[in-house]
């Protein structure tokens, strides 16, 4: 996504060679209509696979997924990552590690949402070492579900995320795939666009 790459590029910052900041419009103020087009793009990519539920984990994706969700006219679902006292159902859950906040947390979802007759696509904001969607894919295949594939916004292709997705048989289409990244500038994966 051309727009997308553009506004990492203007926007983002590099704080690391493994960190960037898109807090200014993805992920603590974010550009609706911009999030909108990553929605309608993504149920574009996965046009024709009879989705009936996408999936996230709280908090950066929920925007991400619900755009997603309203462009496919399916609900959304973001796993927990906290019990809440009204969560009192039996859930699937599987063990995350945050490489951004540097702790382990439990993610959850009501199994009364969640079954094997759904056809389920992950959306998150990043896919860079894998841990948030492998949690989620253990998620899914627990309850017996179909993954139809995995939708990122930003992809950091110089982490172990996409390889150890891939090794799963899971489908990954990523918007904004960055091959390497410094404080002096972001360069992106360029893909080849789709033969039809």
């Amino acid at each position: 996504m051309k727009e997308l790459q553009e506004r990492i590029v203007q926007d983002g910052k590099v704080l690391s060679a493994s960190v960037l900041k898109v807090d200014a419009f993805l992920n603590h103020q974010v550009d609706p209509q911009l999030t909108m087009k990553i929605g309608q793009r993504f149920a574009e990519l996965f046009a024709g696979e009879k989705i009936t539920k996408v999936v996230t984990i709280e908090a950066s994706g929920i925007h991400f997924a619900m755009a997603t969700s309203f462009a496919l006219g399916v609900p959304f679902i973001y796993a927990k990552k906290k019990k809440a006292v009204t969560l009192t159902e039996e859930v699937y859950s599987a063990p995350v590690h945050s490489f951004t906040r540097q702790e382990t947390y439990q993610i959850s979802v009501s199994r009364q949402y969640l079954s094997k007759e759904d056809r389920v696509l992950i959306v998150d904001d990043f896919l860079a070492t894998g841990a948030a969607l492998v949690g989620l894919t253990n998620i899914i295949k627990d309850a017996g579900a179909h993954l139809v594939g995995v939708g990122a916004v930003i992809e950091k292709s110089f982490q172990e995320g996409r390889g150890l997705l891939e090794q799963a048989g899971v489908r990954i289409e990523s918007l904004a795939r960055i091959e390497s990244m410094s404080p002096e500038g972001i360069h992106f994966i360029q893909e080849e666009p789709a033969r039809v």
